[in-house]
């Protein structure tokens, strides 16, 4: 399991590169403390930590919200199983389910075996030695499924296919955001032994959703984050968005 998780931060980090214009020019390392490293030609080291939002406010799940979590969980193998009876391909993928337009159990065959042939589709020009990430949209894909998100890289030795914002939705996302920050500032003397020029922090995240009807995006953006790291960002996943929350 560990080795695959760094599997999945080495395709995190060139999500990140690919989505975010400001990444610096340079080799990227896989390193501990922090997670990577990134060498440029001037000699500066720039190192960044990843971490992935945690709901600590999580909204307490019913026995009926439950039921329906198991069924999403269940039909994502399923799909995963059907795509690598014909593919060997490795993918990162996560799916964003509909609340308003749910998928019954009737409906399974068909919206798998859709939604397999829609991920065939997408990746059938995927170069084996580059990192590749695409946004399947509501529009190709069939009622139930708002999003598909796509990504491989050729590190990454094992599939995960998981349903988004599998570790559930917040009541209080910026407080979860704050919370985070908090964690890694603690351990930021331990990734200062390194002795680089700057340290970033990279927190990930499924989706930026919150349970009640606000504008998050909004809210974030007004927000006052603080840390200790030099550069504090939020990559939304399901939107293949960057948003920076600290620059000191």
């Amino acid at each position: 399991m560990q080795e695959v998780k760094k599997q999945l931060e080495v395709l995190l980090v060139n999500f990140f590169r690919d989505c975010y214009p400001g990444f610096p020019k340079g080799k990227v390392v896989a390193s501990e403390s922090p997670d990577f490293v990134v060498k440029m030609k001037n000699a500066h080291k720039l190192g960044i930590e990843l971490t992935r939002l945690n709901p600590a406010n999580a909204v307490t799940k019913t026995e009926e919200v439950q039921a329906l979590i198991n069924f999403r969980n269940e039909l994502v193998a399923d799909m995963r199983e059907l795509f690598e009876a014909g593919s060997e391909t490795k993918l990162f993928v996560k799916f964003m389910f509909s609340e308003k337009h749910k998928i019954t159990p009737e409906r399974e065959l068909i919206v798998r075996s859709k939604t397999v042939a829609t991920i065939k589709s997408a990746i059938a020009d995927i170069s084996d030695g580059a990192f590749y990430h695409k946004i399947i949209t509501n529009s190709e894909l069939p009622a139930g499924l708002e999003h598909v998100m796509i990504a491989y890289h050729p590190e990454l030795k094992e599939s995960v296919w998981e349903r988004s914002n599998n570790l559930g939705v917040s009541n209080n996302v910026v407080d979860d955001i704050h919370l985070a920050i908090a964690k890694k500032d603690e351990k930021l003397r331990i990734y200062q032994k390194q002795n680089l020029q700057q340290y970033w922090l990279l927190i990930t995240t499924d989706c930026l959703r919150a349970d009640k009807n606000i504008n998050l995006l909004n809210k974030i953006s007004i927000e006052e984050f603080e840390s200790r790291f030099h550069q504090v960002f939020v990559l939304d996943l399901m939107r293949a968005k960057v948003i920076s929350l600290v620059e000191n």
